[in-house]
């Protein structure tokens, strides 16, 4: 996976904005104005990439002790972020658009009725 297609991926859900709310380094995906995937543009060009996605906590951990690259999230809430070293080449990249996916339908599922009708 390289940057666009995770961007692409990411801006192709319904309802999803991109943002710098940190700095010019942090990329922030928002869906409802809540964030569900971070990563720092550097760490791409630097060949270390890694994203920061939402997870339900149980999966977390499971998550976790299946895969060495997925870690308590950098920065973030341990109970509930993950971090997913990508240039370790362990997960494959259709899991890692699974977790997207799980990461974006947490956040969507947390929002109020009148936010998921506005997306």
């Amino acid at each position: 996976m390289n940057i666009e297609t995770y961007r692409d991926f990411c801006v192709s859900k319904e309802g999803v904005t991109e943002h710098f709310p940190f700095d010019k380094d942090t990329l922030v995906f928002k869906v409802g104005g809540k964030m569900f995937a971070l990563t720092s543009l550097k760490n791409w060009e630097e060949g270390t990439q890694s994203l920061n996605l939402k997870c339900d906590p149980e999966y977390a951990i499971a998550l976790r002790s299946e895969f060495a690259s997925i870690e308590p999230g950098y920065h973030m809430n341990k109970k509930h972020w993950n971090t997913i070293r990508i240039y370790k080449g362990e997960v494959p990249v259709k899991r890692i658009q699974d977790l997207i996916n799980h990461s974006y339908d947490l956040v969507v599922k947390s929002l109020t009725k009148k936010q998921r009708d506005a997306l």
